[in-house]
């Protein structure tokens, strides 16, 4: 297990760049705590695999060290730096069995054979792959080959790191479930430091401890799944985190007010008067609707009841609200406002969040 920095870290595919454009992954200066599990989430081309095979040796930075537990490691292959790394798609050795395919690393290592009987066998049961050990690895599905990457990933105890990119993706919906929830206990009997990289937000906020977002090749947060939800720091993370995501909407602010398309918004804090292009960022779980003159006016376009709860999609001078309704409500013709808590809404600034003022 290791401390993992990222020191200046920056990468560009072009040899020689000219500007932050042209950098896939941007500057990046981080601490990563030994033993806790992470997730790299973002949209296609953000730069997650390019700073998972950066930590794995696979691609050396263009700019900057990492470091695992303050020693530099930029430059060492992947084999002095005792990671395990999962791909997203099945790296099996077909003439194999699955036992073998298993064993592979601890034999590699000399391990005992005893150790290696009994720590198949548990990573086995762990895959639910217990029957088909003895089984070639040819023939067998996708998702099963992709169980066996997972189980030779975990089977060492003695890695700095367990890096897994995209790993779930050929899994089937309920064993995508199983297998994470095995993760996520596996990190805590071992306490491996893991970076689980995806673009699925409920893989990142159901495994990591901190959950990095990525945009544009550059970290915008890394938080806890409350952070995340709460307290987005970019407009980004409020989009891309929930479901549905934050509602963004052009405003000005001024001291514990802000002003939406004429209408007054009560904010519950002082901003001062933050300058550029200024957003109020509104979860839907901290509206509701009302009629009469009290806050936003809306047209209701629809109404889609999900089982637990409704969601309401509405319009204000063409941009989309949406809106959460107990799933019990009755949604009335004349519910034409939609009232925001003040203790969900945050400020932004040139999609960067406004700290409140402190009293």
């Amino acid at each position: 297990m290791a401390k993992i920095t990222l020191e200046n870290l920056a990468h560009s595919y072009l040899p020689n760049p000219k500007s932050e454009d042209d950098f896939a992954l941007k500057e990046l200066n981080h601490d990563w705590v030994d033993g806790e599990a992470y997730a790299l989430l973002g949209a296609s081309g953000c730069g997650k695999s390019t700073l998972l095979n950066i930590i794995s040796g696979l691609l050396h930075p263009s700019q900057g060290r990492i470091l695992f537990d303050d020693k530099d490691v930029t430059m060492s292959p992947t084999t002095q730096r005792n990671i395990a790394q999962v791909f997203q798609f099945p790296v099996v050795y077909d003439t194999m069995t699955v036992r073998d395919n298993l064993a592979f690393p601890l034999r590699n290592r000399r391990a005992d054979p005893a150790y290696i009987k009994d720590r198949v066998q548990q990573i086995a049961a762990m895959i639910g792959m217990e029957a088909t050990l003895d089984r070639k690895a040819r023939g067998l599905t996708a998702d099963a080959k992709q169980k066996i990457s997972l189980g030779r990933g975990m089977v060492r105890e003695d890695v700095n790191a367990l890096l897994f990119d995209e790993p779930l993706t050929v899994i089937d919906p309920h064993m995508k479930w199983e297998l994470r929830t095995q993760l996520k206990s596996l990190h805590h009997e071992f306490g491996h430091t893991m970076i689980y990289v995806t673009h699925d937000q409920t893989e990142a906020l159901t495994f990591a401890d901190k959950v990095v977002v990525m945009y544009d090749g550059r970290v915008v947060q890394m938080g806890t799944p409350q952070q995340l939800f709460e307290t987005p720091e970019h407009t980004f993370v409020g989009y891309f985190i929930g479901s549905p995501g934050m509602n963004l909407l052009s405003a000005t602010v001024e001291g514990n007010t802000a002003v939406v398309g004429g209408t007054q918004i009560p904010l519950g804090k002082a901003f001062g008067a933050p300058t550029g292009k200024i957003e109020l960022g509104v979860r839907p779980e901290f509206t509701s609707l009302a009629s009469g003159d009290e806050g936003l006016p809306i047209t209701i376009k629809r109404v889609e009841d999900v089982g637990r709860h409704k969601i309401v999609r509405a319009d204000f001078n063409g941009t989309e609200i949406n809106i959460l309704a107990p799933e019990g409500a009755t949604i009335l013709p004349e519910m034409n406002r939609v009232i925001f808590d003040p203790a969900g809404i945050n400020i932004y600034s040139d999609s960067w969040r406004v700290a409140p003022k402190v009293a």
